[in-house]
């Protein structure tokens, strides 16, 4: 689970209040795990610069400051602002033996390892003069930072900086993370991220029922679809692929083997018919039907419709794009459908016509835009917290969204949304969305529910990249899936 900000703070409320620490015990624990960490991180380092703020951020600093000393290595204080008196950031002060210079005269020094300790998570607004100036100053020197529960400057909530924002190699954030670990460029602005437990049970959860996830495994391997042994090839699922016309076919038979990869039993690609022999020189255990129109499509489901379709790769927009998505979701099926690129993008002069379709079908929609189709189909969400947006678009439109990125977030209409972790920069290459809608497909096809199978599919997808490495291309994704698949078996 991840924990906004507001969140997180209710997570220390009732900490405090059931016990068995207070909040001073809360952050001695914290300034003990970073303080540890720095040790056995940096056993080298002349010194150890701590930036402490007036809040709970700055309490942590003092007592890293404090701790460090106690060990007998090199540290500096520097203080901006002055906690509260009686607060527990002023308990962690008074108990500090160190003098704290005044921020203002703080420089970078070579070698050194900047603590930041000035604001977390929670901050919402931008940094000051003073503060601004540090943050820019360490980045100019190219120092040394390691912060505590956030780079400061940087919103835990959006994960966008606030202006100027420090740069870390190591984040050390407690009991959860927040948006703002995952979300770029928060992700990459808080270098390593590393959770310490500091004493917050996890039964507080039970009490805030956070909605918003880290996909990983754990999260959906409940709902992951594991055959049986008396299954045949339709009763594992079937997949069905729409083809482009004759010069785009390569982006609907990626997205096929992809969703016969990722387990589908059987697999159809829906052709036109001036692509059907182009399609059929290249295909072998996927079958092949013809489908030019509505008329096609509803012959095809009569004789046997498929669990999980994909609409939009290649499909090219000078075809009846949106007559053939709709005529999808008219039919009685309770399949799921996958809108990817020209499936989105067909609806961007009349996006409620696709959101209406969509409420009336009995069927489960994914959509899978990336920023741009994403703007197009929802012109009048804001651009603010990426989590934010996936979550009202799914809202609004009824199906899950999976707005995609190097921080791809996997929104459900009632709430949930997940974060992706362990994306790649080896997915920017031509044809690695057609492969994850395949995917999507493909484990949808076997009845694993729709947001379950979106998380599993972006995971398995950029999973399989980071294996991989230099040198992907789409092509090489569907064949990458079955070593993962086992592990996940």
């Amino acid at each position: 689970m991840l924990l906004t900000p507001t969140e997180m703070a209710e997570a220390d409320r009732l900490t405090i209040e059931r016990g068995p620490f207070d909040g001073y015990g809360l952050m001695r624990n914290a300034g003990s795990a970073i303080a540890a960490e720095l040790l056995r991180r940096y056993p080298d380092a002349p010194s150890f610069d701590v930036l402490s703020g007036p809040g709970n951020n700055g309490g942590d600093g003092y007592v890293v400051a404090q701790l460090l000393a106690e060990a007998g290595v090199g540290v500096r204080l520097f203080a901006y602002g002055t906690p509260r008196s009686g607060s527990d950031a002023g308990l962690a002060a008074r108990d500090c033996p160190l003098r704290a210079e005044l921020l203002e005269s703080f420089a970078p020094e070579k070698g050194h390892v900047v603590v930041d300790a000035l604001y977390g998570a929670g901050l919402s607004r931008g940094l000051d003069g003073v503060v601004a100036k540090v943050a820019a100053a360490c980045s100019d020197a190219g120092a040394r930072v390691v912060a505590v529960d956030l780079p400061s400057g940087l919103s835990g909530e959006t994960g966008m900086p606030l202006g100027t924002s420090f740069e870390a190699e190591l984040t050390v954030t407690f009991f959860r993370l927040k948006p703002g670990h995952l979300l770029e460029p928060g992700r990459s602005l808080c270098g390593e991220t590393l959770v310490v437990d500091i004493g917050i049970r996890d039964e507080v959860l039970e009490a805030i029922r956070p909605k918003t996830f880290v996909n990983r495994p754990e999260l959906w391997s409940h709902a992951f679809p594991r055959p049986n042994r008396d299954q045949h090839k339709y009763s594992r699922g079937h997949a069905a692929v729409f083809s482009g016309g004759t010069s785009s076919t390569g982006a609907a038979r990626l997205s096929a083997m992809a969703a016969a990869r990722a387990g589908a039993g059987a697999t159809t690609v829906y052709s036109p018919a001036s692509a059907i022999s182009t399609n059929a020189a290249h295909l072998t255990s996927i079958m092949l039907r013809k489908v030019d129109d509505a008329d096609d499509l509803r012959e095809t489901f009569s004789d046997r419709e498929p669990e999980a379709i994909v609409l939009g790769p290649g499909y090219g927009l000078r075809r009846p794009v949106r007559e053939m998505v709709l005529a999808v979701l008219e039919q009685s099926g309770k399949g799921l459908l996958v809108l990817d690129a020209d499936g989105i993008t067909a609806f961007r002069e009349e996006p409620q016509a696709l959101f209406s379709a969509i409420g009336q079908s009995a069927r489960e929609v994914v959509l899978t835009p990336h920023e741009g189709e994403f703007a197009r189909l929802f012109p009048e969400i804001p651009g603010t917290s990426k989590l934010e947006r996936a979550r009202e678009a799914a809202a609004l439109s009824g199906a899950v969204v999976v707005l995609k990125g190097p921080d791809t977030v996997i929104a459900a209409p009632d709430g949930r949304a997940a974060i992706n972790a362990n994306g790649t920069p080896w997915l920017a290459t031509a044809g690695s969305g057609d492969v994850l809608a395949g995917i999507i497909a493909g484990l949808a096809a076997q009845r694993m529910p729709a947001w379950a199978a979106a998380c599993a599919a972006v995971w398995l997808h950029a999973e399989a990249a980071s294996r991989f490495g230099p040198g992907l291309i789409a092509e090489d994704l569907p064949g990458l899936l079955p070593p993962l698949l086992g592990e996940l078996l």
